[in-house]
């Protein structure tokens, strides 16, 4: 696994993460049992990197796998995984932040977690009951009382690094102004159909390391959809090169400068999909898939509804 070095971060990350949302609403089975088993099955796989968050209810799945992991000995030390958390916009303000970063080490059974991000850069001022959520409750992040308080949870030890997610340039430029601990990455939307291509050279230049969720177009999702494992170019590509569409995906990626999170239940797919470090792609390859065209998955109002604040974050993202 190639490790990433994060700026204002206490630990190397892995270049590919397991994501863990994949099984909250699947139904069946009990779904954490499920879930606690699929984590067990990625950490055997060689995934060192494991994503989550408050609003998941995966992080007691996660930490029991975590757990398990040690009592079976497939790890040796809590040390050799990278955690990586969120915060929710119920708890994005300044006196909440310190106690919602504890909640989650609970849930995990962690004394820290490597790496606190802000989920969403909005706040919601009540718990909500479901989605949409009325336009009433939603609120413009105060940027610096809540980055205060993700500082304070790296200067506390609770966390080795902090960052945010779903953050524009515009967004980044005003939290980069106010804080004393820049943030290390910034999580968003990023595959070969939305290739956040002005957002990539505005993190770059500011030493901010992008992770990008939805590599592969989160298919079976709300929000997600199939242009990635059905586009034309990147299965020409995947033939010729006797890979994957996935691996062409998440190769591209990789050579963007960029690290990412998977999510698979699939055991082989779990595997192929960290075999993509020993050999590269074309330039052919690459000036292809930067002309194909563009399709953002991720809309937050369709998350939190089509309100004019949360209309304003999707166009500027």
């Amino acid at each position: 696994m190639q490790q990433v070095t994060l700026n204002n971060c206490d630990k190397p990350m892995p270049a590919i993460g397991m994501g863990s949302t994949f099984l909250s609403s699947r139904p069946g089975a009990d779904p954490s049992e499920t879930m606690k088993s699929a984590l067990l099955e990625a950490i055997k796989a060689g995934y060192r990197h494991f994503d989550t968050a408050f609003i998941y209810q995966s992080e007691k799945p996660l930490g029991e796998a975590i757990v398990e992991a040690l009592h079976l000995g497939l790890i040796k030390s809590r040390d050799e995984l990278f955690i990586t958390t969120k915060l929710w916009c119920t708890f994005a303000q300044r006196d909440q932040i310190v106690g919602a970063c504890k909640l989650s080490l609970r849930a995990l059974q962690l004394e820290y977690v490597d790496m606190y991000l802000i989920h969403h850069p909005l706040s919601v001022s009540e718990i909500i009951q479901k989605l949409p959520v009325p336009k009433e409750i939603i609120h413009p992040l105060d940027i610096k009382g809540v980055w205060e308080g993700m500082e304070e949870c790296k200067n506390l030890g609770l966390t080795k690094g902090i960052g945010v997610s779903n953050f524009s340039c515009k967004k980044l430029e005003k939290l980069l102004s106010i804080a004393k601990i820049p943030p290390a990455v910034n999580q968003v939307e990023m595959n070969p159909i939305w290739q956040q291509k002005e957002l990539r050279e505005f993190c770059n230049a500011k030493g901010i390391h992008i992770i990008a969720f939805s590599p592969l177009g989160a298919y079976n999702t709300t929000w997600g959809h199939n242009r990635v494992m059905e586009c034309d170019v990147l299965t020409q590509i995947a033939k010729s090169k006797g890979k994957t569409i996935a691996q062409i995906a998440l190769r591209w990626i990789y050579e963007q400068g960029a690290s990412l999170v998977v999510k698979s239940l699939n055991k082989e797919r779990m595997k192929e999909n960290l075999q993509i470090f020993d050999w590269s792609l074309s330039q052919r390859d690459l000036e292809k898939i930067s002309e194909l065209p563009q399709h953002k998955g991720f809309i937050m109002a369709s998350l939190f509804g089509p309100h004019d604040f949360v209309l304003q974050l999707d166009a500027e993202i």
